[in-house]
């Protein structure tokens, strides 16, 4: 049953900035969104001050002090030896756990927070290996893409899990009834890519599911045209893919800047185009453009960018926000239900016998 009040847990000391991002960014999000609360795990010392500052959301909160916290260059290894069971990380994962929070945000280290979400929460019955999925802004609108960074290679079956779970997060940020589904290959022919992926493909062309269509395979320009509602890879090329698009992005931001401030023509011509361009800027942000969520684990956990500023932890907490009202998990479990129940039917079908006429 839905609960009345989304119960949000937060790494208060998560981040490039810490809670002087993450207590701007949760007042920020009270203000849009009232029917929550808050669990928050931090330094009483640096964040009772800044929640002070905010005292509807200090109502709204709870503060649980810790001394500990995971360092953004902290290895996933040292993090779970040092964190476990005491940093701010650790305990706003087991908060979901325990069942006193829906949903755990942290802009903390992204290796760590995997490891211990897998570690803390575990995955869902039919999934070996969870996924990170980001919203990527297009042309159409947005896609979500995944994996971008979670775990490196994928067989077959794998690939229909991502393409399953993926489908599940669109239907709830994009809208979508039946979101269409695309495998990322290195052409959108049948003969081309490596053999998990064409073989992947032929599952998802058998799967007839009632959440998702399979569009086929898509190149790596089609990502940004939004041809699919849904990009699915494996972590090792879609990190790459993220961080060449975070980095593409970055680079515009110089040279438009650069350009505009070359002439006394072109800084004039800015003050007419400045709402166009800040428009541009807040699509091509990353640090804006945020919530990544950890799918395949039996809670639901959301990775804001470690240096978003406070709109945009506000967005990872949104986003976190969406995927508990619209039930997630339950949307998962229920189409990788259909998928492997698919699977075994389609593994134990007779093989019909070559006719007469055949043989010949």
């Amino acid at each position: 049953m839905m609960p009345q009040k989304v119960r949000i847990a937060l790494d208060a000391m998560g981040g490039d900035i810490g809670p002087a991002v993450v207590i701007p960014g949760a007042a920020r999000f009270l203000d849009q969104r009232p029917d929550v609360t808050f669990e928050l795990f931090g330094d009483q010392a640096q964040v009772g001050p800044l929640l002070d500052q905010f005292p509807r959301l200090k109502a709204a909160s709870r503060l649980t002090h810790t001394a500990v916290w995971v360092k953004m260059g902290d290895k996933p290894s040292q993090a779970l030896r040092q964190g476990r069971r005491v940093s701010s990380m650790w305990l706003a994962l087991d908060a979901v756990k325990k069942g006193d929070a829906d949903v755990a945000v942290s802009a903390g280290n992204t290796g760590a927070l995997m490891a211990m979400s897998k570690f803390c929460l575990r995955t869902m019955a039919q999934i070996d290996r969870p996924a990170i999925a980001g919203v990527w802004p297009t042309l159409r609108g947005q896609s979500i893409v995944l994996d971008v960074g979670a775990s490196i290679g994928a067989d077959a079956g794998h690939y229909v899990d991502l393409s399953v779970m993926g489908a599940a997060m669109a239907s709830v940020i994009l809208g979508v009834e039946k979101p269409t589904v695309g495998l990322l290959n290195v052409g959108v022919e049948e003969i081309k890519g490596i053999e998990e992926v064409k073989a992947a493909g032929r599952l998802l062309r058998e799967l007839d599911s009632p959440a998702l269509s399979y569009h086929g395979f898509v190149e790596g320009d089609d990502i940004g045209k939004g041809v699919v509602d849904v990009v699915v890879t494996e972590g090792f090329t879609g990190n790459i893919a993220l961080k060449t698009a975070e980095g593409t992005a970055r680079q515009l931001a110089t040279i438009l800047r650069e350009a505009m401030s070359s002439s006394l023509m072109a800084k004039i011509g800015y003050l007419f185009a400045r709402s166009a361009f800040a428009t541009l800027r807040e699509k091509m942000d990353p640090r804006r453009v945020n919530g990544g969520v950890f799918l395949g684990l039996d809670g639901i956990v959301i990775k804001s960018h470690g240096g978003a500023d406070a709109i945009g932890f506000c967005g990872a907490i949104e986003t976190g926000y969406q995927m508990v009202r619209h039930e997630l998990l339950h949307r998962i479990r229920d189409a990788l239900a259909h998928a492997q129940e698919a699977r075994l039917g389609a593994a134990s079908a007779p093989v019909a016998e070559p006719s007469a006429t055949e043989t010949h």
